[in-house]
């Protein structure tokens, strides 16, 4: 499993369905990409939501991607993260 950080921005439509059941349907869009929402943040700058995700690699995450385009209107900026111990062990 890989790890990415997305970060999202809303647009008009998407800040009208903010509610708790839409949350609930993006954890089951990770669900069928075989993966997991680690975490979610909502933030205050150029973008308004971030997530740690967990999931089988590249395809799923633009599966994900793109399905919670479709449902809540959210676009999504995503890379690969490792932790920092990965990244020091991957330089030695």
């Amino acid at each position: 499993m890989a790890k990415y950080l997305m970060l999202g921005k809303y647009s008009v439509e998407a800040i009208k369905g903010i509610k708790t059941e839409r949350t609930k349907k993006a954890a089951e869009i990770f669900k069928r990409q075989g993966g997991k929402i680690i975490s979610m943040y909502a933030l205050v700058g150029p973008y308004d939501l971030a997530l740690i995700v967990d999931l089988p690699g590249n395809i799923a995450l633009m599966k994900a991607s793109v399905a919670l385009a479709r449902l809540s209107g959210i676009t999504f900026f995503s890379s690969p993260a490792i932790t920092v111990e990965e990244f020091d062990r991957a330089l030695a």
